[in-house]
């Protein structure tokens, strides 16, 4: 057994100020337990690694640190503090996320899909806003400002005017990860951000995160993706029927037994040849996540 890879147990103290964590996070619903016992910490500047087979609960701890779901025990806190239960104060505090379904306004353009994720950084004086003052018009040029800038920055200044719903599918999905970044978030929750991608577009978005890292975001990606999330983030987790199983770099994740037998289902030199693309037999393949 590959020994460098921690369990929940043996967790390694941070080296860096944690921004995210998660202490004992434990989610019922009724009889089923979709998470059990989970602690983890996010540390600033980070790019961690959620895997784990479908059902594992990945999502459902995604909603856990947002504030769409209450645990049933255990806390989720931000620089120390308790995070509220609540979606749109935890998005003021500094979390955004997307989803693993895109959950664009098909109807609006791409300019006002991301005008709709600065509006929690708009505070105007009522009295302004509804008489068009000085103020009000002051906040909607630094939206309109800050949201061309968030387009150039994932690359989709052409589609400012075109409706959301006419995007091509990649660009949508960055489109909804500028949309986060509108609300000025110091960590960032990618659910499945690279799904239904072909490979030059999942290599841009690899690169989009990079970015996103170096402006000061630490993140957090799930992905079933093995070789978008080895070759992308600092650290990985694996979560398996709700626990988490184990943590580590990618190298010692990777060749870790457990992952291995839990999650990745197959003999070590199979599971080596699907991260590099490459069949058993020696022939390039496309690595099914």
């Amino acid at each position: 057994m590959n020994e460098s890879a921690t369990t929940v147990t043996d967790a390694v103290a941070p080296q860096r100020g944690t921004l995210l964590a998660a202490s004992g996070v434990t989610m019922q619903f009724g009889g089923l337990t979709a998470l059990n016992d989970v602690s983890f910490g996010l540390r600033e500047g980070e790019i961690i690694g959620l895997i784990g087979p479908n059902g594992a609960g990945k999502t459902t701890l995604f909603n856990c640190l947002t504030g769409l779901y209450s645990p049933t025990s255990g806390a989720v806190t931000l620089n120390g503090s308790p995070l509220p239960q609540d979606p749109a104060r935890v998005t003021e505090q500094g979390v955004a996320r997307t989803f693993q379904n895109i959950r664009l306004f098909p109807s609006m353009t791409a300019e006002e899909n991301v005008l709709v994720g600065r509006h929690v950084r708009m505070k105007q004086n009522p009295l302004s806003s509804l008489l068009h003052g000085p103020g009000f018009r002051r906040s909607e040029a630094e939206a309109a400002e800050r949201t061309a800038k968030l387009l150039a920055f994932v690359g989709l200044t052409r589609f400012s005017d075109e409706l959301a719903r006419n995007l091509p599918y990649g660009d949508q999905r960055r489109l909804e990860i500028a949309r986060a970044l509108a609300t000025d978030p110091s960590v960032l929750l990618l659910d499945e951000p690279t799904a239904g991608m072909n490979a030059q577009e999942t290599e841009a978005t690899r690169q989009l995160i990079f970015a996103i890292r170096d402006l000061g975001i630490s993140v957090v990606v799930i992905e079933h993706d093995t070789k978008f999330i080895f070759t992308l983030c600092d650290r990985v987790l694996v979560l398996v029927q709700g626990q988490l199983l184990v943590e580590g770099t990618p190298d010692e994740v990777r060749g870790d037994p457990r992952v291995v037998e839990a999650y990745l289902g197959a003999p070590p030199e199979e599971v080596e040849a699907q991260v590099h693309g490459v069949d058993v037999h020696g022939s390039e393949g496309q690595e099914q996540g």
